[in-house]
């Protein structure tokens, strides 16, 4: 495939560094798609609100992602800012406000985001009254379903189409969806609409086994993963690191340690984006090879490490990918 300026621009100038690391981690990422391999991509941090979704939607429409795993606060964020964004604020100067000013924010109901103030009104609250019925409808059909699901019948129902404030092909959850592909979400409940469900639960108005649980999560992607495994198998594309990372990677020891299943591959490429420091015990800033030590990765496996911002190295390796 011919590639764009983009691309061209990234391989004629990034030849050193982080910046050759995240060439080789692109190139390793198109040769693995080439090869017949299907990827899982997971999402940290606040990559929907850093609005990922611009590069990241297309990579699904393209089926260059075949799974992924992310926080419950990506879930609902690339949402949100499908029917909020002109609501947004933006803080340039984040690093300087005064506790009073943060204050002020709170009072004025914007919630901040590094240099983003993501609006409670026409964000959350916009989001919850139509969720809440979702919730409600499936309760009473005696119906459970995953965090990710019900955000699916959300946004394919078309009623928040009412509201929409930017190019729907921009909204990667609208892609996701509309392709039905598997989303992992660990720790959901410490998201927003996860807060919204427990309050309901708290007061009575919701059961809690309305919402499927992590538990639930992990036997499931034992089934996605064998089914996307086969083949090249399945690689492992990380933005960031935390709970959205460190659940998904752990379904292979899990099956071949804990279930005794002596047929489960390795996961077969690895690419993480971090700016996490190793010397601190941290796993999620650990290098690739002390995954092998876990039975998560082979001594083959193709692995990658870019010690940068992810909000800039994602959209650059995406570009590549998709030869923009």
């Amino acid at each position: 495939m011919s590639k764009g300026p983009v691309s061209q621009f990234i391989e004629h100038n990034y030849r050193h560094f982080n910046a050759a690391s995240l060439m080789d981690a692109a190139k390793g990422y198109e040769a693995h798609l080439d090869e017949g391999g299907k990827m899982l991509v997971s999402l940290a941090g606040a990559m929907s609100t850093a609005e990922l979704g611009i590069s990241f939607a297309e990579m699904i429409r393209q089926d260059k992602v075949a799974i992924i795993s992310c926080t419950g606060a990506n879930l609902e964020e690339d949402i949100m800012n499908l029917v909020a964004h002109s609501h947004y604020k933006r803080v340039p100067e984040y690093r300087h406000l005064t506790p009073k000013e943060e204050w002020d924010l709170l009072e004025n109901h914007y919630n901040r985001v590094t240099d983003t103030c993501i609006p409670e009104e026409e964000a959350f609250r916009r989001l919850q009254k139509h969720i809440h019925k979702i919730w409600k409808d499936a309760e009473a059909a005696g119906e459970r379903y995953f965090p990710h699901e019900y955000m699916y019948k959300m946004l394919l129902s078309g009623v928040l189409e009412q509201y929409y404030e930017i190019d729907p092909k921009n909204s990667w959850m609208l892609a996701a969806a509309q392709k039905n592909i598997p989303i992992v979400v660990p720790g959901w409940e410490d998201s927003t609409m996860g807060n919204i469900f427990a309050s309901y639960v708290i007061k009575g108005e919701l059961k809690a086994n309305t919402m499927k649980s992590g538990i639930e999560y992990m036997a499931q992607l034992t089934e996605w993963y064998r089914e996307l495994s086969t083949g090249k198998g399945l690689g492992f594309f990380q933005i960031g690191g935390g709970i959205a990372g460190d659940f998904p990677i752990c379904v292979v020891p899990m099956m071949y340690q804990d279930l005794e299943w002596k047929d489960v591959p390795f996961w077969s490429y690895f690419c993480q984006i971090s700016d996490s420091t190793t010397s601190y015990g941290s796993y999620s800033g650990a290098v690739p090879n002390e995954k092998i030590t876990w039975g998560k990765l082979d001594i083959n496996t193709p692995k990658f490490i870019v010690e940068s911002d992810a909000t800039i190295v994602a959209p650059l390796i995406f570009a590549w990918v998709l030869g923009l």
